[in-house]
């Protein structure tokens, strides 16, 4: 029931706050376009949208002229992960002025770096950012408790984080063969999760068939790892929610919604989403390029707006507060100079003008900013032991920055080591989060031609320190470096750091502003191509290596792991 002070309002008994006139409504409810359309709004809510809300209008009513301007409600990232690069109160600061203001985050690694209090905390960070913030419980973890040291969320713990009103339910379990393998763990975790209310996310990459009807009937509702039309369209059969993804590891938005417009096919069950940003894309475009982006593929404009909108709150059961403009409704507003360009003219979130400007942060607790816990790395930590003249070796082989298969080189050995050679570089990884002193050094093949070392404390979703390199000094030169500042990423060259982005809170995020954020990352992704990485976007591979939902082959601290088989690959065949 809306509260009765609402209902009052709405009779006009009781003044409204703000009256916005003159503007074009883009309904997501019926499609229309609506002009000359006043919206009347008491404390967050909305109590009118009209004609003409003249009697909702007080002494104290502040009136907002949109004439000429069309006007739509807040936008909504169904799927992200904002706890990497930046705090949560920088990323919402970034996405409002564009329209964003409610994200739907699956904070997956600061859980897996912190645990239960790591998650905790950044909850109550979210809890302070502009935006609106929900959260899903990191789901189906570890991927592989045989392999894995990620941390995860006992059952009590879940429980309370469930009892969070801003908790959805869980977020993407990214391991579907759980689900198809029945793991029974996985499935008492979704059984939770749906009797207390919940959503559960899904991520179905490279299912088809009966693995995914087994799926969907699981009671997982959506996946956003569609990357074409026929991947959309099977999945949409399946009766899932499919969120199209337009971020920093794949753009596939356009593609597919030219396919879905040019066929006609039903739109109320399609969302956008990012899968997370970038700090340069996270300034360049958020959910109003998706908007802009579907248009242009031929979508009509008002669905494109309700696939940002209503869709979004329809799928998490939030549409009797959000996702539309429309009495009862929560005051988020976005007004736009012209819905063409989609440019953002003002935000209101709950009724009130936001921007953004900073914002109170939470405090970082000291042993989140400590989360590096390893020893100097020396040269030595990264010697291959062989034997005789050549070595014969198994290499990770990149076909993308994610995607990895099985390889082999015969590399020289010198002084009882296998060295790198012919293209073939070095990779490692280190436990740094628990301590146990554990490391894996194997080969890569593919990342390119030249000299240097890449490391990195981001890695999905194990929090490994994983270091790229075609030598064993500038691979303990960029590693010892990430020890000292407590995580990030470095490339070194000569022996020296040429470029370092510092994330010192969890081995995640920055504290710094995501503008100077932005110009490190640059500069790090620059130095990575400019010592031979063949690649766009070298920062994600090791971020990916150690990721035990794709195939084929990653990096452990615990080892090289083929996925499939479930089993360690020595560096050197025997």
């Amino acid at each position: 029931m809306p509260d009765p002070d609402i209902r009052e309002a709405a009779l006009g008994r009781v003044p409204s706050d703000l009256i916005i006139t003159g503007c074009s409504l883009v309904s997501t409810y019926t499609g229309e376009i609506i002009p000359d359309t006043q919206i009347a709004v008491c404390g967050s809510r909305i109590i009118y949208a009209g004609p003409d809300a003249s009697h909702a209008a007080g002494p104290d009513t502040r009136t907002l002229d949109a004439k000429g301007r069309h006007v739509v409600p807040g936008l909504a990232d169904p799927h992200t992960h904002i706890d990497q690069f930046v705090l949560p109160d920088r990323t919402a600061a970034s996405v409002l002025p564009r329209g964003t203001t409610a994200l739907f985050s699956d904070p997956i690694d600061v859980t897996g770096v912190g645990g239960y209090p790591g998650l905790r905390w950044f909850m109550e960070a979210c809890s302070r950012a502009p935006v609106r913030i929900f959260h899903g419980v990191p789901g189906g973890l570890p991927v592989d408790p045989a392999l894995s040291h990620l941390r995860g969320l006992d059952e009590a713990e879940r429980e309370a984080v469930l009892r969070d009103p801003s908790v959805f339910g869980m977020g993407e379990i990214f391991s579907w063969t759980k689900i198809t393998d029945g793991d029974p763990q996985t499935l008492r975790d979704v059984a939770a999760v749906r009797e207390h209310g919940g959503i559960v996310n899904g991520h179905t990459a490279g299912m088809s068939g009966r693995k995914l009807a087994a799926y969907a009937a699981s009671g997982i509702s959506s996946c956003h790892e569609p990357i074409d039309y026929d991947q959309t369209i099977e999945r949409l059969r399946a009766g899932l929610y499919v969120m199209v993804r337009e971020g920093s590891v794949r753009r596939d938005l356009r593609r597919i919604m030219e396919e879905v417009a040019g066929r006609g096919v039903s739109t109320h069950r399609i969302m956008f989403c990012s899968d997370g940003l970038n700090p340069t894309d996270l300034q360049s475009g958020h959910m109003d390029r998706c908007v802009r982006e579907a248009m242009r593929a031929g979508i009509d404009p008002a669905d494109a707006v309700a696939m940002a909108t209503r869709n979004v709150f329809e799928y998490y059961n939030m549409d009797q507060n959000l996702g539309g403009l429309a009495p009862g409704r929560l005051a988020d507003i976005v007004i736009l100079d012209d819905l063409e360009s989609f440019r953002v003219n003002m935000v209101l979130v709950g009724g009130r003008e936001v921007s953004g400007g900073t914002h109170d942060a939470v405090p970082v607790p000291r042993w989140l900013r400590r989360t590096v816990r390893l020893e100097c790395i020396s040269p030595s930590d990264f010697v291959v032991a062989a034997a005789g003249g050549e070595a014969r070796a198994n290499t990770i082989r990149l076909r993308t920055e994610i995607v990895t298969e099985p390889g082999e080189a015969v590399l020289p050995v010198r002084d009882g080591a296998a060295v790198p050679s012919g293209g073939i570089w070095k990779v490692a990884a280190f436990d740094r989060v628990h301590g146990t002193g554990n490391r894996a050094v194997g080969f890569l093949e593919g990342f390119g031609d030249g000299e240097g070392a890449l490391a990195s404390t981001a890695s999905l979703h194990e929090s490994d320190l994983v270091v790229i390199g075609s030598n064993d000094a500038d691979m303990a030169a960029a590693a010892s470096h990430l020890i000292d500042v407590q995580g990030g990423m470095a490339v070194a060259r000569g022996g020296r750091i040429v470029a370092s982005l510092p994330l010192p809170v969890a081995g995640l995020m920055s504290a710094e502003n995501t503008g100077a954020v932005r110009e490190r990352f640059e500069a790090v992704r620059g130095a990575a191509q400019d010592m031979g990485c063949r690649f766009e976007s070298p920062h994600l591979i090791p971020i990916f290596l150690p990721f035990l939902a794709l195939p084929h082959i990653r990096i452990l601290n615990r080892g090289i792991v083929n996925v499939r088989r479930r089993e360690i690959v020595p560096p050197i065949q025997g």
